[in-house]
């Protein structure tokens, strides 16, 4: 098989992994203008480093071929697709022309299992030894550890990657045990625990020797699919939590579920991704990591689902009436986050300004503040932001209309179903 052919085959079979978004462009070659993203660039898709650039990565699967039988996978064994593989110096020679041409700035590598997890990892771990050692590559490499690899293999990998995922994919055992039947929750979660658990060991190796290999650097992640089982938001946002808590992964990434395959514990084919859902998820999820939120706080037994019409802080402030207003001139940090329309930025803005004098609403639009979101939930020395007092369900129709401008495309023609029926 050509080469080219293969990279059509493996980065396509690639794009399901929620880790990094596919830029989806496709802009051939014309007179007078410069760049392309023509068929010739297939596999490159777009992810943030931590100072907010936006970069590209080749994003490919090492093997298409897969010994495992997941129902909701394209690559499952039992599917008829084209199955493709590239070995190791295939993917590197690929990868390093790929950054010679500026295609690309890193790679995201991950790969169905071929014959066993240790083999698969053998093969990612020469390919990424060719990079990094023979062509001296030096760029952002992100690879998935496969769940059931041996503990040194893993290690390996993470010599070499400046970030390692597991994904866990789906939220619960049950589900794990009915739709994807050749893995186990232990598997998925024994090299977790190692990379979390070697990641704390070079850390304090670093300390003392500072040249000491680095083992992933950019630390760990992991995927979950959303939708294609029946468990609550509740659920899936406690399970993040504990992951964070107790792995310490970097990112949690959420995979609205696109129906491939039929089967009856599934989804049908007509049934569109939960895009929403998905959506609303990220937000909380960003509440837990940035905001000082915990997952019981946002959701319980009581309402185990995320309200389509409202973002999580604002449907949390509007059940928490005796915690607000917040006096924007006296409250702390902690506080300030926690008012609808206050982040993290324009929260730090807030306290830097206030050492100068007091401040007052007029202010607050200049320091960040969303005032459309905040102005019902704080005060500016005693003095209601808001121009009208309104009941709780004012407030909530009023701030219903502000996050249905706010929502992305696909978002809002699923709230307008929801709405509708």
């Amino acid at each position: 098989m050509e080469l080219l052919d293969k990279l059509a085959i493996l980065a396509d079979a690639a794009k399901y992994d929620a880790a990094c978004t596919s830029s989806g462009a496709k802009r051939g070659f014309q007179s007078g203008k410069i760049g392309c993203t023509s068929s010739g660039v297939m596999g490159c898709c777009h992810s943030f480093s931590a100072d907010g650039r936006c970069i590209t990565l080749l994003k490919v699967l090492m093997t298409n071929r897969c010994v495992y039988d997941c129902k909701y996978c394209v690559n499952r064994r039992s599917n008829d697709t084209r199955r493709a593989m590239f070995s190791p110096e295939e993917l590197a020679e690929l990868t390093i022309q790929f950054y010679r041409r500026n295609y690309i700035e890193g790679l995201f590598l991950s790969s169905g299992v071929l014959r066993s997890p240790d083999y698969t990892t053998e093969l990612m771990i020469r390919a990424l030894s060719i990079l990094r050692n023979e062509y001296r590559f030096n760029g952002y490499i992100h690879a998935k550890a496969i769940p059931g690899a041996s503990p040194e293999l893993v290690e390996q990998l993470g010599m070499l990657a400046d970030r390692l995922s597991v994904n866990i994919e789906l939220p619960s055992e049950a589900s794990l045990r009915a739709l994807a039947p050749n893995k186990t929750k232990d598997a998925v979660l024994r090299p977790m625990r190692f990379i979390a658990e070697r990641g704390q060991e070079n850390r304090r190796e670093l300390v003392k020797y500072r040249h000491a290999p680095r083992f992933a650097p950019a630390g760990q992640s992991t995927q979950m699919i959303v939708g294609a089982t029946k468990e609550s938001d509740r659920h899936i946002l406690t399970l993040t939590q504990s992951l964070y808590d107790t792995y310490h992964l970097k990112r949690v990434f959420y995979s609205a579920y696109v129906p491939v395959v039929e089967n009856t514990l599934l989804p049908s084919l007509d049934t569109k991704p939960p895009l929403l859902r998905e959506h609303r998820l990220y937000q909380a999820d960003w509440l837990l990591r940035f905001y000082g939120f915990r997952a019981d706080e946002l959701l319980d037994e009581s309402q185990p689902d995320f309200d389509p019409l409202l973002d999580p802080k604002c449907c949390w402030a509007l059940r928490h009436p005796d915690f607000f207003p917040v006096e924007v001139n006296r409250a702390d940090y902690e506080a300030l986050l926690r008012v609808p329309g206050i982040g993290v930025v324009s929260a730090k803005r807030l306290l830097v300004a206030r050492r100068a004098g007091a401040l007052r609403a007029e202010d607050l639009k200049k320091l960040g503040v969303v005032m459309k979101r905040a102005q019902y939930f704080l005060t500016c020395s005693g003095q209601s932001a808001a121009p009208l007092r309104l009941s709780l369900e004012g407030v909530r129709r009023n701030l219903t209309t502000v996050e249905r401008s706010s929502l992305p495309a696909e978002s809002l023609d699923q709230l307008s179903l929801f709405e509708a029926g």
